[in-house]
Order: C-alpha cells, then sequence, then structure tokens
C-alpha cells in the first residue's frame, strides 16, 4: 500500500535500546563485538511489536546471559546515520552488578569476544566518539532526577522554550 502525503513526511525511525551496568567504583560495563572495531554496551534493535525495554532485558539475556531488573531511562539519542538512516536509542541504567551475577555472564559466543569496565576517560580509546558522548551523558542523568534528550550523543544547542 502507498502512503499517502503525509505519511510520506513521517520519519520511521530505526529504534535500539541499551543498558548501562556498572561496578562499585562507577565504571560502565562494555562488550567487545567480534564484527566490530570497537567496544559497544550491551543491548541491539528493538524488533517490530517490542517496547524499547522490553528488547533492553532480551538483548541483555542474549548478549550476557543474565536477566537482572533493569531500570529507568537515562537518555534518548536521536542518531542518524546515513548508511542506515535515522536512528532513536535508548539507554536504560542496570544499575551495580553484584559479584554473583558478574560471575554468571555468559557471553553470546557468535557475537562478543569479552567484556570490561571501562571508566568514563578510557571510553575514547574502546569506542566510536558519538557512542562515548552518549554514555557520558547518562552517566551523568543517572545521578539527576530526569532522563537526557540527545542529539547525535549531546544535548541540542537550542532548547525548547
Amino acid at each position: 500500500m502507498a502512503p499517502n502525503a503525509h505519511e510520506a513526511k513521517m520519519a520511521h525511525p530505526r529504534m535500539a535500546a541499551g543498558v548501562l551496568f556498572f561496578d562499585a567504583a562507577g565504571r560502565v560495563l562494555m562488550v567487545e563485538p567480534s564484527y566490530k572495531d570497537y567496544w559497544e554496551i550491551p543491548g541491539g534493535y528493538v524488533e517490530t511489536g517490542e517496547s524499547p525495554l522490553h528488547a533492553a532485558i532480551r538483548e541483555v539475556q542474549e548478549e550476557l546471559g543474565i536477566t537482572p531488573p533493569i531500570g529507568r531511562l537515562l537518555a534518548v539519542d536521536w542518531a542518524p546515520n546515513e548508511a542506515e538512516g535515522d536512528k532513536v536509542l535508548y539507554l536504560f541504567d542496570g544499575g551495580q552488578l553484584s559479584q554473583d551475577r558478574l560471575a554468571s555472564i555468559k557471553l553470546q559466543p557468535d557475537e562478543l569476544k569479552s567484556f570490561a569496565f571501562v571508566s568514563a576517560d578510557q571510553l575514547a580509546e574502546r569506542t566510536i566518539p558519538r557512542l562515548a558522548r552518549r554514555i557520558r551523558a547518562a552517566v551523568e542523568a543517572r545521578g539527576s532526577s530526569a532522563p537526557v534528550y540527545l542529539e547525535h550523543g549531546e544535548e541540542p544547542k537550542s532548547r525548547a522554550a
């Protein structure tokens, strides 16, 4: 069915959801994918009919083999990509992982090589700049009472009135 003129103007972004897990030192858990040349956070694309939160829960279970409680939304990032189109990315708070949960992690072998906790000053050497900015902004939002809205991993220069 061909879209009408109004529908043709509507955005159809891909959505993805990720989770930030922390250790006792406040470092963020990152994973090393076998199919990318930079590190990521646990997460992935939202499937049809799935909410961003449920996608985050599913992806953590698939990638890490654990099902910890996932907390509040920390950040939403509008991140268009020339190759893939518009994206809207959600980051949730996974809290601090206990030693028992950490010991029970079983990486998805066909996608992930390893994981490590990374400090804010190590992000730039592990991942792409946009993701590093998104993670830093979400970590800052974790200390506040509201999520942060981002564009390309940064708060927009002009704010809505």
